[in-house]
């Protein structure tokens, strides 16, 4: 069993587990004003997943390796458009330290990156993540799941999750597409 995760701020109630159970995809999100690194190491230890793919920068700019010149991007964040691991500082701080103590050769961490996998399996969806935009992203994507939802999410951190997930299952069946350096950080859709 491989897990999702949308990593989001420690005390915010954001960060949000897909997995499979059941023959069905579930979630599960941290609840505000509680350790959300607490509550995915308890997770991973408790259920052993045996990879793990989360929105969140697990690697750093090579410069700082002494290697290129950016002090912002990692060549994948330049190639999917993403944010700047060092403009996301704690997040990404919290994100290393958590697969630097729980990655293992039998569970990898995979970087992934939702709102690429989007552009990428869905180039057409140009909406805002909303409220309002919900349902009708789901529309689109529920079709393509390999498997069906437990329950419909309720906001786009636990929409991310599923993707984060997604993007795993699209790796293990040789489908997913890596951006970036293999030296400096990959990241999955």
């Amino acid at each position: 069993m491989h897990i999702g995760i949308d990593y989001g701020s420690k005390l915010a109630g954001t960060t949000v587990v897909s997995f499979e159970q059941n023959k069905y995809l579930h979630f599960h999100q941290s609840d505000k004003k509680k350790d959300a690194d607490g509550f995915l190491e308890k997770w991973i230890v408790e259920r052993q997943p045996d990879a793990i793919f989360m929105d969140a920068p697990l690697s750093l700019p090579s410069v700082y390796v002494g290697e290129g010149d950016d002090y912002f991007y990692r060549k994948c964040d330049r190639e999917v458009r993403g944010m700047s691991p060092m403009f996301l500082g704690g997040l990404t701080a919290r994100a290393m330290r958590l697969k630097s103590k729980l990655e293992s050769p039998s569970r990898p961490f995979y970087e992934i990156y939702p709102a690429h996998l989007i552009r990428v399996i869905f180039p057409d969806f140009k909406e805002k993540k909303t409220v309002s935009s919900l349902p009708v992203f789901l529309e689109i994507l529920e079709p393509v799941l390999p498997i069906s939802l437990f329950e419909s999410p309720k906001n786009w951190h636990q929409v991310d999750s599923i993707l984060a997930w997604y993007s795993g299952w699209r790796k293990k069946k040789n489908l997913g597409i890596s951006f970036g350096d293999s030296e400096e950080g990959l990241i999955w859709v």
